[in-house]
């Protein structure tokens, strides 16, 4: 490249999404591997595969048979071994202690390659500060990823990673942490809400419960708005964008809280009627919709309806349905893994549910 053109192309880089970014970093990667020696080459498909936070069983001679094989071959191991996510997080990111961006290399330790810091002279890997930190067992988080893919239970997620059943537990909730968090700050155009409710549950509580203890989820009393059921407000556009939350109480600070800012009075909010959520429009000056129960559309605007979200609240029960209920002080794990489904999907690759559970998500 023309030595006049580069820093032109460099100073577009600030513009890229970070689904870009991570592209135009394995596209460097690829051209590195390729100016590389055969030797040299092995080496960045091990460094590619522990720089994301799992180190590859055997990845010597693994590169070893890529590289023999063709080098498109170190590409596709990038790409899955999630080594742009990772490597991607530590230069944009730069510092997890002060956002220094003027970081290097600094050895290596536990397996993975360390940074230092050129302003606080910290040193750190890619994992430091992320909810996956200080975690063993590196080579066995594919298969944690996998078997959030395909929503197993703690004992089946257990049997497939070779760990024990508490160690499954803590680390379904430690890949948990980060696509809780991971919610849009905009949904655009036409705007659906409505409210679902949960079960409250006292799942691994072992004393001082409030009521009798059920057995396998249980059933409400009664259905609707109730002492025993736990509002759960989702909000989706038409582009399937979606955000969702507990909520304390169904009233009106309770859904701004959730949606303040995310839907402004640039959207249309469609709704059933719910007082929270009309009360929410009309203070945030937000044209809204309210359709006769349950939801279907006036004939004459049939583009306004709820469809979309009843949709969601039924794939999300039939979803938590073999969990057999779901503790109500990890149900925001579980709605942001359901999410997480939504937008990746329930097959591909587990390196990027590894992204996500490092905090490289569609939105953060």
């Amino acid at each position: 490249m023309d030595s006049g053109v580069f820093p032109d192309w460099l100073s577009m880089v600030c513009l890229l999404t970070p689904g870009q970014r991570q592209q135009a970093f394995m596209a460097l990667g690829l051209a590195e591997a390729n100016d590389a020696s055969d030797e040299d080459a092995i080496a960045l498909v091990c460094s590619l595969g522990e720089a994301v936070g799992f180190a590859v069983a055997g990845c010597e001679e693994a590169g070893r048979e890529i590289v023999g094989q063709s080098r498109p071959g170190v590409l596709k191991t990038v790409a899955t071994t999630l080594t742009a996510a990772a490597q991607g997080r530590v230069e944009t990111r730069g510092c997890p202690y002060c956002d220094e961006k003027n970081v290097r290399p600094w050895g290596r330790a536990s397996n993975l390659p360390r940074y230092r810091c050129s302003n606080c002279r910290r040193t750190f890997n890619a994992l430091t500060g992320t909810p996956l930190a200080h975690l063993r067992h590196k080579d066995r988080w594919p298969d944690q990823a996998q078997a959030l893919m395909s929503g197993e239970s703690v004992a089946e997620a257990a049997a497939r990673c070779g760990v024990a059943y508490t160690t499954a537990f803590r680390w379904r909730h430690r890949f948990l942490v980060a696509p809780a968090l991971d919610k849009p700050t905009r949904l655009v155009g036409i705007v659906e809400a409505d409210e679902t409710f949960i079960l409250e549950s006292f799942k691994g509580r072992r004393a001082d419960l409030p009521r009798a203890s059920r057995k396998r989820g249980g059933k409400p009393k009664k259905t609707g708005l109730s002492a025993e059921q736990i509002p759960v407000l989702v909000a989706r556009d038409r582009a399937g964008t979606t955000i969702d939350g507990v909520l304390p109480k169904l009233d009106r600070a309770s859904v701004t809280a959730v949606l303040a800012g995310v839907v402004t009075s640039d959207n249309e909010v469609c709704c059933d009627g719910g007082k929270a959520i009309a009360a929410f429009a009309r203070a945030g000056g937000i044209p809204y919709h309210v359709l006769p129960k349950p939801g279907r559309p006036k004939p004459e605007a049939p583009h306004l309806h709820i469809n979309n979200v009843n949709a969601y609240h039924s794939r999300l029960k039939e979803w938590l349905r073999p969990f057999h209920g779901v503790a109500t002080k990890n149900l925001t794990h579980y709605l942001g893994w359901r999410r997480t489904l939504e937008t990746i999907g329930h097959t591909g690759a587990p390196g990027l549910w590894l992204s996500r559970a490092m905090g490289i998500g569609a939105y953060r």
